[in-house]
């Protein structure tokens, strides 16, 4: 409509009607353009919204996570320092005591990591979205991070542990982990994960049965070095958890509301 408004009036020569229809042109194109990126600008907003929040729910897990990492580390460190001590007799322990410290320093904690989010962000290469830089910085830092694979992967092949799973008979491994095995945690419990591995129990095996499992422990010569690598592992794990990420721990921390 206003093409042919432009033509007929160059027909008549009609310069004033022309700039009008030329100016009517170039408003509409121009609130054409303001409109759409509003909306983009609007569509972005809410993508940035949704996104930084499901983010920072994935992250509120990670740090629960990685808490909950530190403190069963703590776990199996103590309780390979008390089989230790009972193996060398500078800290007697009973038969039971021992089996149950030999076998808890054996664990190790196998994670499921929550970075569905930041995968999608990486991916589709909208990882801009989180405008909070300190947010992004400390998603790149925990999904890049490379130590959490490794303490799992030390775990499940520790020398220690082959050794004393191949060493105890199958029913004393199964009253193992039914009493004395890890508590069932559920995420963002933080008053569950001290001590979920370190706590009190009692495998209920007749007396004979245990005093055999212990027995047959003290008698693998290779099983006590074993156990002082073991110990030493773990201790260098607690070590990078704490003292090698601190600029990660202290953001997962706040993330969390925690101060520890």
């Amino acid at each position: 409509m206003i093409l042919r408004h432009v033509i007929e009036h160059m027909k008549h020569q009609h310069w004033t009607a022309i700039w009008i229809d030329l100016v009517i042109v170039i408003l509409g194109v121009f609130i054409g353009t303001q409109v759409s990126n509003w909306n983009a600008d609007r569509e972005t907003r809410q993508k940035s919204v949704i996104f930084s929040a499901r983010l920072m729910d994935d992250l509120r897990v990670e740090a629960w996570a990685y808490q909950y990492l530190i403190e069963y580390q703590k776990d199996v460190q103590a309780n390979a320092r008390r089989a230790l001590d009972g193996f060398d007799g500078s800290h007697p322990l009973s038969d039971e005591q021992l089996v149950i410290a030999a076998y808890r320093a054996t664990q190790y904690e196998s994670q499921d990591r929550h970075r569905a989010t930041y995968d999608e962000l990486v991916s589709t290469g909208s990882i801009g979205l989180i405008t909070d830089q300190k947010t992004r910085e400390t998603a790149m830092m925990v999904y890049a991070i490379t130590l959490i694979d490794q303490i799992l992967q030390g775990g499940q092949q520790s020398e220690y542990r082959q050794i004393f799973r191949r060493t105890l008979p199958a029913q004393v491994q199964q009253a193992l982990l039914e009493k004395c095995g890890d508590k069932i945690l559920t995420p963002l419990d933080y008053t569950g994960i001290a001590h979920s591995l370190d706590y009190p129990c009692t495998l209920g095996l007749p007396e004979d049965s245990i005093r055999a499992a212990a027995q047959a422990l003290r008698a693998r010569q290779e099983l006590v070095p074993a156990l002082r690598l073991r110990f030493a592992d773990v201790g260098t794990d607690l070590v990078n958890l704490l003292d090698s990420n601190t600029a990660l721990v202290n953001n997962l921390r706040e993330i969390a509301g925690r101060r520890k």
